[in-house]
């Protein structure tokens, strides 16, 4: 049967040069119903026409949502191909990722800020120095760190600061490293470093028994030789343990005898009661108070002097010209042997160092401080750093010394 043709020329239902019939869309069916219809049915066609049109309106969302849907859906399945976890996992591990990304912004931005807010250290490159101004006295005394300074961190470590930092030189703490035990190690050090060695501190710790040899005076004889060697001024050691009888009984005649031999100074340190609960221990002999004793010279250690409960400045005027070494540390009273930094205690650290400055002391000043509580490398560098800008700040005076 042949069909009508069409207004376009074509058979109704067919597009030009398609030979297959495809079904009515919206337009073409209300096409009919206006071209069949009689005057009386324009209005329901018109009204169908109307009709049809918002169909038309609201079906075209619905056919841009699907096609996004779909789109969406070949997305997720692509990732999925690639990414062999579980969609909810690949959302998690994003959420996860982002929120990471935010914490370390905002540390970021913190870090900065406390960086902002740190006063500046007073630095050339990376040595702390004082600036030079025409008012300002800067005295010719040593500044120098105790290899004890960086336990438990090797003798190594200490010089590599000690140089980085702007320390004059170094003490070194003979005790368990071996390459503190060693001469021609710690000659290597200096000369790598270009730092001298100031001071030898005897192996005379409880720690350090038997290193070297467990005869004391033994000891004595070779931190003697190694000061020499090594062309440090001083021997630091401690008066003897009330165990060792013989040892104590000689010592102060046997201390002298041996700085008489050497140009080398035996600076005898000053100690402190040990306590337990309420009691007081008395461990050294003749005694922890050395300045009731005849020594050539002193060492006066604050860190001692807190644990001591006495006055410094009352030992410093005891001692008089033989004081000629100090170990600068600070303490609180505790009872402990804290060694903490200079200005965290409760010693006159800064007024010691003006005096010393202002009295034309000619020894060596010595931060031998506790950083074990350090949390890291950078933050015992920080400890150092602020011992040695306080300790160069308070030896500078704003007059000469006359």
């Amino acid at each position: 049967m042949v069909q009508p043709a069409g207004e376009d020329g074509t058979q109704e239902g067919r597009a030009p040069g398609d030979g297959q019939q495809r079904p009515d869309g919206p337009r073409r069916k209300l096409g009919k119903a206006v071209k069949g219809a009689t005057a009386a049915q324009a209005g329901k066609a018109a009204k169908a026409v109307k009709a049809a049109q918002r169909t038309a309106k609201k079906a075209a969302p619905k056919k841009a949502a699907d096609k996004k849907a779909a789109a969406t859906k070949t997305q997720t399945a692509k990732t999925s191909a690639e990414d062999p976890r579980d969609p909810r996992e690949t959302r998690t591990a994003r959420a996860a990722g982002a929120a990471k990304a935010a914490v370390q912004s905002v540390r970021s931005v913190k870090a900065a800020k406390r960086e902002a807010a740190r006063p500046p250290l007073l630095r050339t490159t990376d040595r702390l120095v004082l600036p030079q101004h025409p008012a300002l006295h800067i005295p010719d005394t040593k500044v120098v760190l105790s290899t004890a300074s960086v336990y438990p961190a090797s003798t190594a470590v200490a010089f590599e600061l000690a140089a980085k930092l702007g320390y004059d030189g170094v003490e070194v703490m003979v005790w368990n490293d071996p390459v503190s035990q060693d001469v021609d190690a710690l000659r290597r050090l200096s000369d790598a470093h270009q730092l001298p060695i100031l001071a030898v501190h005897a192996p005379c710790l409880l720690i350090t028994q038997r290193v070297w040899t467990t005869d004391p005076w033994t000891k004595l004889v070779r931190a003697r030789a190694a000061a020499e060697k090594l062309g440090a001024s001083a021997v630091v050691v401690h008066p003897p343990f009330r165990w060792q009888r013989q040892y104590a009984r000689e010592f102060v005649a046997g201390v002298n005898r041996m700085a008489g031999e050497t140009d080398v100074r035996f600076a005898v340190e000053n100690m402190y009661p040990w306590r337990y609960r309420d009691r007081e221990v008395l461990a050294y002999a003749p005694g922890w108070d050395v300045t009731e004793e005849e020594y050539r010279h002193f060492t006066i250690d604050l860190s001692h002097v807190a644990t001591s409960r006495i006055d410094a400045f009352g030992m410093v005027e005891r001692m008089g010209d033989r004081l000629a070494h100090v170990h600068l540390a600070d303490g609180s009273g505790s009872g402990k042997d804290e060694h903490l930094i200079p200005g965290r205690g409760k010693q006159p650290c800064a007024e010691l160092l003006e005096h010393l400055a202002r009295t034309g002391f000619d020894g060596h000043v010595v931060l031998e401080v506790n950083t074990r509580r350090a949390a890291s490398p950078a933050e015992r560098e920080a400890d150092l750093a602020e011992a040695l800008a306080f300790t160069r700040l308070h030896l500078a005076t704003p007059s000469h010394v006359r």
